[in-house]
């Protein structure tokens, strides 16, 4: 399997981290891959390579730099790897050895092309798969990784880490199946591994079934009290439950037993989401800052030429730069503070707005007068960078802010979310043109739909009810349903056509994923727009568009109120958990049939 792999997996691996760089920082669930490229089980493999290497003085080169790695000196081990490679480019052991340095040094991408040059020269490929493996996992190629695994698993069938990690991408690439059937046996023969318990609760939590995984999580916990991933876990599990003290407490011990800087920062990160859940927003965004943590997997840096504004410093006459960040509904979200940020800047204070691309046209009518830019978002060597390439005179600017970081000033309580009709204002022609569209839509009120997110890995699809689920929502008499849902959605359409007889319509002339400027106005033409949170929600509801929000029972964005402060027309239907939507749906539904009526 690997020998054909060839380049094609550091190309993926740019593709894929490219991809995902703009879709912002998410909370995860802690199923760590198990084993370290870096070990001393690695140490001893990396020895055991060395020692078949003929020639002596590239042996000499190898040993200096596995002990260079052995005591974490990785630029001293990159730099004896590249000796013995300049002797022989042909030495597989250098390779790999270079590969394990360069990624310790945060040099992903190089990383990946060395475990390739390795795969393709060392005899025995079950160890270079198996780092790899991690290492394209980490990078979020699971369908990669998963390939790695299995053949790691061929060399060494049954080998602990290699079962806990191929579940592990196994989950990521909703195939929750197949991963229990990876779990269950080596579990069966090996009950007392915490690590396995704890992948397996990861695996039920993807599949919104909150209180089973909660069980594992339990007997992990049992078997390691102080097992940090764990207790983060047991704190998701509480969550999709509705228990949010709980979650707290449990969130709470995880950072006091991270094992790693990645854990603990991620750990942080869910804390204050928690609070914000829990209503003690003040708290919470002075917490939130840990999204910016260089720790956090996914967090962004901000290459930025002028000094970044404080929390409470005066923004009277300043000329602040706002960079828009997280994904595409966040910046939308947001954004609800603008309008208080340039009251505060004051008529000698000017602002410029950094955001993506497509959301452009809608912020300039929305905020006229202001500097309204495209930001530029990539991903180098394992890390993603956000800037304003597009500010052409960096001395007309004081500061500058990522959005989120305004919330703490502006928005300290729930109550301090302004009754606002709207704080974005679609194109009235372009909405006077959509109703004449919508005129040819079937009768009844038109009601958009949005069921899902571009981005439904594992984790994320958990938040979002299964289609066949709208089934009494989409069966309201009188209703014209009109598709306002971004990304592939055929097969859900033609569901509905041919199992429940019901007609989503597509509006003509409109790329719902691209043309957001028009999506926003679509939204305000219709009557009424349903659906979970995702981009195109949070632009009906930041347009003061008619919205009904499905979410779970601890919603952060709530910020612990049964209403969505962000949006004060919207109506919120809440699940209590997240094992079973029907209940949710069938008050969809009766509210639907009364709106329609």
């Amino acid at each position: 399997m690997t020998r054909n792999l060839g380049s094609g997996i550091s190309a993926a691996a740019l593709a894929a981290a490219d991809e995902a760089a703009g879709q912002g920082v998410h909370l995860g669930l802690r199923a760590a891959q198990l084993g370290d490229s870096a070990s001393s089980d690695s140490i001893a493999r990396l020895n055991r390579e060395a020692r078949a290497v003929r020639d002596q003085q590239s042996v000499k080169l190898l040993n200096k730099a596995i002990v260079a790695v052995q005591n974490g000196d990785y630029a001293n081990a990159e730099k004896q790897a590249l000796k013995a490679l300049k002797k022989d480019e042909r030495t597989g052991v250098a390779w790999h050895v270079l590969a394990v340095a360069r990624e310790k040094l945060g040099d992903f991408a190089s990383s990946m092309q060395c475990y390739e040059a390795a795969l393709q020269l060392l005899p025995s490929e079950g160890a270079v798969a198996g780092d790899l493996g991690r290492l394209a996992f980490r990078l979020e190629m699971p369908d990669i990784a998963a390939k790695l695994f299995m053949h790691y698993l061929k060399e060494r069938p049954g080998d602990l880490e290699g079962v806990n990690n191929l579940a592990c991408a196994l989950r990521d690439l909703n195939q929750e199946s197949a991963a229990i059937d990876v779990l269950k046996p080596a579990i069966q023969a090996n009950p007392e591994v915490p690590a396995l318990w704890n992948t397996l609760g990861t695996v039920m939590c993807s599949l919104g079934e909150g209180r089973t995984a909660l069980t594992f999580f339990d007997e992990t916990l049992r078997l390691a009290p102080n097992f940090g991933k764990g207790h983060h876990n047991r704190a998701f599990a509480r969550l999709d439950l509705g228990d949010v003290e709980g979650a707290l407490a449990d969130c709470e011990a995880g950072i006091a037993s991270a094992d790693s800087v990645e854990d603990l920062a991620t750990m942080r990160f869910a804390h204050s989401t928690i609070l914000l859940a829990l209503g003690r927003v003040a708290d919470g965004w002075d917490a939130y800052k840990a999204r910016l943590d260089p720790d956090l997997p996914g967090a962004p840096h901000y290459p930025m030429p002028v000094r970044a504004w404080e929390t409470g410093e005066d923004l009277a006459g300043k000329r602040l730069l706002v960079l828009a960040e997280q994904g595409l509904g966040d910046e939308v979200m947001f954004a609800n503070t603008l309008p208080d940020v340039i009251e505060a800047l004051g008529p000698d204070g000017a602002l410029s707005l950094v955001v993506e691309r497509r959301l452009i046209p809608l912020f300039e009518r929305s905020f006229p007068g202001i500097d309204v830019t495209a930001h530029r978002t990539v991903a180098y060597e394992g890390r993603t960078y956000r800037n304003a390439p597009f500010v052409e005179d960096w001395s007309k600017i004081d500061c500058w802010v990522p959005m989120a970081s305004l919330l703490r000033a502006f928005r300290p309580t729930a109550e301090a979310f302004p009754p606002r009709e709207r704080f974005l204002t679609p194109g009235p022609g372009r909405v006077a043109h959509w109703k004449r569209v919508l005129q040819d839509a079937p009768p009844g009120p038109k009601v958009g739909l949005l069921w899902k997110s571009l981005r439904l890995n594992a984790e994320r699809a958990r938040q979002f009810s299964p289609f066949e689920l709208w089934e009494p929502v989409l069966k309201t008499p009188g209703v014209s349903f009109v598709n306002l849902q971004y990304g592939d959605c055929d097969e859900e359409i033609a569901y509905a056509r041919e199992q429940l007889g019901v007609e989503i319509w597509t509006p003509p002339g409109i790329d719902l994923k691209q043309d957001l400027d028009d999506v926003a106005a679509l939204a305000c033409a219709l009557d009424l727009t349903i659906g979970f949170a995702n981009a195109t929600i949070n632009l009906a509801g930041a347009c003061g568009a008619a919205t009904w929000l499905l979410t779970g029972a601890a919603a952060w964005t709530r910020l612990g109120t049964d209403h969505y402060p962000w949006y004060p027309q919207a109506r919120c239907f809440i699940a209590p958990n997240y094992d079973d939507w029907r209940p949710i749906m069938a008050d969809v539904a009766q509210a639907l049939g009364e709106f329609a009526k």
